[in-house]
């Protein structure tokens, strides 16, 4: 059993392939150098048969001096090997189609014509001094007999023998056999899996127990139909599960996580393991006055494992420990009295199936003490026009700070232009917009819309929200919103 397990990060091609997902050479090159800082051994920068831009994204990541290994997707094809020396990459990720319906159907060939050209594509390779994983793909449907057959003949040419699970076809207990049935053949193994059902972070460590040293995975799980083993949790899972070592550095990992998203403009799903935005939220009265009396009880995984912290919020579901707690986070103070109140408004706004932000809480609590803050900045009006053959143009007036102001931007959309219009009304304030979350609380064309934003100012990260049947409307009142919570 391999103490420490190699982490082969295949975002940069297998995850590239996810549906709507396209990286310029310099995206790519951003993702490798945040690859290389996490940890990964190896990295497969893309496929040298996709594009010429996809050439120049593998040559600048083979040449940035990296300390990962910077392989390359290659089919069983002489010209393909040329290419990747042209573009300096340190080996392959040679793949080769192994059952019986890749063989019969895809290729139109036969076994033993497949084992002949994987020898002389192999020996190809390694002439040239290229590292090569041999990846059968499909294999997980391919008969364990023909897998040692292909074993036995290339082992001598090859350093990596790679089982790829293409379909998610597999289970935990046929990977355990397909594994140990390849481990006395004396070549270092890795597994590649797919999670059509599911399965593919039990089915990658069913492998590793198995036999295998080397996890394909990708950052978030990306990657075709429903995507690949998510490297935060077979990583997380190896460690914290069965004990494996890997050389990733897992305080790094919700960073580079964020930076992913962001990049491939795929959403992280809100419930995702470890790096959804709910993995260390809690609301539930019951879970956050176990928490408080010890974390343990409701977090098995410390959120400082993948450099996160625990997050309270309020909404239906809250108790007032866990009230109490983010009452003293923001520095607000309320009699007893007043904090039922609250209690009770927060558990209203839930029950009418609003989310509660942190400027709800204060709109809360200043009507209920009576208070009636002066607002930093107060709209006045909004004009935006958009359209399939001009640059969508915004114009915002208010008062900021007493005095009147008004500024027009031009944006990707008219939501962005009245967002940088209100930026340039509000001036160097240091306030970012770090998330943007649009849900039609309707159905229909003339839906009430919600907006809720993210903002980050003053050392503080809050949540805002605006509503109107106009989605430019609800974005900027959003942002008036979350503006007046940190400047008011």
């Amino acid at each position: 059993m391999a103490e420490k397990i190699c982490v082969l990060d295949t975002t940069l091609r297998d995850g590239e392939q996810t549906p709507g997902v396209s990286l310029s050479p310099k995206e790519k090159l951003m993702i490798a150098k945040a690859l290389d800082g996490l940890g990964v051994d190896e990295l497969e920068a893309g496929s040298v048969a996709t594009s010429e831009g996809e050439r120049k994204a593998m040559r600048l990541i083979a040449n940035e001096g990296l300390d990962a290994k910077v392989l390359s997707f290659a089919r069983v094809m002489r010209k393909e090997i040329d290419t990747c020396l042209e573009c300096d990459v340190d080996g392959l990720f040679l793949v080769a189609p192994t059952s019986e319906d890749h063989i019969k159907f895809k290729l139109k060939t036969t076994p033993d014509k497949l084992v002949g050209s994987v020898l002389d594509v192999a020996d190809y390779a390694k002439s040239h001094g290229l590292f090569i994983d041999l990846c059968c793909e499909d294999g997980s449907r391919t008969k364990l007999d023909f897998l040692r057959e292909l074993l036995e003949a290339a082992k001598a040419k090859i350093d990596r023998f790679t089982v790829a699970d293409t379909v998610g076809a597999a289970t935990p207990e046929s990977m355990t056999g397909i594994f140990a049935g390849l481990s006395d053949l004396g070549v270092p193994l890795g597994v590649h899996c797919h999670d059509d059902l599911g399965l593919a972070v039990a089915n990658t460590l069913a492998a590793v127990k198995a036999g295998a040293g080397t996890v394909d995975v990708t950052v978030n799980g990306l990657g075709e139909r429903a995507g690949n083993a998510p490297l935060e949790e077979v990583v997380s899972a190896l460690g914290v599960l069965y004990g494996y070592g890997t050389n990733i550095k897992p305080e790094h990992i919700y960073k580079v996580s964020r930076q992913v998203e962001e990049l491939t403009g795929v959403a992280v799903q809100a419930n995702k393991a470890l790096v959804g935005k709910n993995a260390f939220t809690h609301e539930s009265g019951i879970h956050v006055d176990g928490i408080l009396k010890r974390p343990e009880t409701y977090e098995f995984v410390k959120p400082s494992l993948v450099g996160r912290k625990r997050v309270f919020r309020f909404g239906k579901h809250v108790g007032s420990k866990g009230l109490k707690v983010i009452l003293k986070r923001v520095k607000i103070n309320v009699s007893e009295e007043q904090f039922k109140q609250v209690l009770r408004e927060i558990k209203a706004l839930g029950d009418k199936g609003k989310v509660v932000t942190d400027a709800d809480l204060r709109a809360i609590i200043e009507q209920i003490k009576g208070e009636k803050k002066k607002r930093f900045i107060e709209l006045g009006e909004l004009m935006a026009i958009s359209g399939n053959k001009i640059i969508p143009e915004a114009t915002v007036s208010a008062k900021v700070a007493g005095k009147p102001a008004k500024a027009t931007a031009t944006g990707d959309g008219p939501v962005d232009a009245a967002i940088n219009a209100l930026e340039k009304i509000v001036g160097d304030v240091n306030v970012s917009l770090e998330e943007y979350h649009v849900d039609a609380i309707t159905g229909g064309s003339d839906a009430t819309v919600n907006v809720t934003v993210k903002l980050k100012g003053r050392g503080r990260v809050i949540t805002a929200s605006g509503s109107h049947t106009d989605i430019i409307m609800a974005s900027v009142m959003a942002m008036v919103n979350g503006i007046n919570y940190l400047l008011g």
